[in-house]
């Protein structure tokens, strides 16, 4: 059994990134950028555990895709390692950044070979440029550029960040903390992704895959005398609506499944449980505009969707226009790449004898082409 443990730190925001999308969600040909980093990590095989440490949002989805341990992130760097350290029970902690995707066996040798001789130890950079703080010339020899990874002694780190104080590193801490620090020559290719410029930096990095990747939602709802009924997105105008915890706007419910499946995302029910207040009565494209977000953040970009209304009342035919406008809008997507059919079932079954109405629908999906950029 190894005695180092490995925690990666994806619990960022990306708001430096500035391109809509979390720069952990990146997709490397069809891996999220988290996802090729930590596979990396595991391959060299020296680690007994894995600690993915990302926003509460992202783990539930996290998971479909790896087997790692996942651990909610706090509001600072230092508050998501904490939470990380509770699961550590290894003598030793490689700590590193998710953003920081192209870190080689090499640097990872030169780093472990140190560790008997120091509380942490770094890689570095040195520095070809003069350096200027406050209008004086400082001496560039004695100035380094830090790195991650980090490897700590466990203990060590603990008792070091049991403060107030917040550091960027995790070395900065354990030298406060009166502990040691060694350095070890870093690596180029390193290079921590926080703008968008940086990702044309690191020659470790594939291309996005080009996959098409379909989903199919099917929703149904019967018909409730006491509500108003909205169907794509739109208010139809007859005295009826549908019975849901929702606003039941089938249509809808049937897209945001669609959407979901073609994402690997689940359905509507784990989003959006229908036994939440806070979801009673909400109107339908409150939850699309949600999920078209979390889409979106997450690497993904929207083709088109195609969408069956099956229903012997009420009449749609003068809605779908409307209903393709307002869809594409929240979806945004030109309004061509929105398809809406309307169909009965020649009276058979309960949407024939007009208790309610059914809805399928189709949607593609892409991954975000991040090679594009610049």
């Amino acid at each position: 059994m190894s005695d180092l443990s490995l925690v990666l730190l994806a619990a960022g925001s990306s708001s430096r990134f500035d391109m809509g999308i979390k720069k952990q969600w990146l997709r490397i040909n069809y891996k999220p950028l988290w996802q090729f980093v930590a596979d990396n990590f595991a391959q060299t095989q020296r680690f007994a555990k894995i600690i993915i440490v990302s926003q509460q949002e992202d783990i539930p989805f996290m998971k479909n895709y790896a087997e790692y341990l996942f651990v909610a992130g706090g509001a600072t760097r230092q508050q998501s390692l904490t939470n990380a350290l509770k699961h550590v029970d290894t003598p030793y902690l490689l700590v590193s950044d998710v953003a920081r995707a192209c870190v080689n066996e090499d640097l990872l040798e030169r780093i472990i070979e140190q560790i008997s001789l120091y509380d942490c130890v770094v890689p570095y950079l040195n520095i070809t440029d003069t350096i200027v703080y406050e209008n004086t010339t400082i001496d560039r020899e004695k100035v380094k550029r830090i790195q991650t990874p980090q490897l700590s002694k466990t203990d060590i780190l603990k008792s070091a960040l049991q403060t107030e104080q917040e550091f960027t590193d995790e070395s900065s801490a354990i030298v406060a903390n009166g502990g040691s620090r060694g350095y070890v020559l870093g690596d180029e290719e390193a290079h921590k992704i926080t703008f968008v410029e940086d990702l044309n930096k690191l020659s470790c990095l594939q291309s996005p895959s080009q996959d098409i990747l379909s989903g199919n939602g099917f929703d149904v709802h019967a018909f409730d005398d006491e509500k108003e009924m909205y169907l794509g997105g739109v208010k139809i105008d007859v005295d009826y609506g549908f019975k849901a915890h929702s606003d039941g706007d089938v249509a809808l419910h049937s897209l945001i499944d669609a959407l979901l499946g073609a994402a690997g995302m689940g359905d509507i029910g784990m989003l959006f449980p229908d036994n939440d207040d806070s979801y009673k009565g909400i109107d339908s494209k409150e939850l699309l505009e949600r999920v078209v977000i979390r889409l979106y953040n997450y690497g993904f970009i929207i083709i088109n969707v195609d969408i069956t209304i099956a229903a012997q009342k009420p009449r749609i035919g003068l809605y779908k226009n409307e209903m393709r406008r307002v869809i594409a809008e929240i979806l945004h997507i030109d309004k061509s790449r929105v398809n809406v059919k309307a169909t009965t079932t020649e009276k058979l079954g309960f949407i024939g004898r007009a208790e309610g109405v059914g809805v399928w629908t189709n949607a593609n999906l892409k991954y975000f082409n991040w090679k594009m950029i610049g």
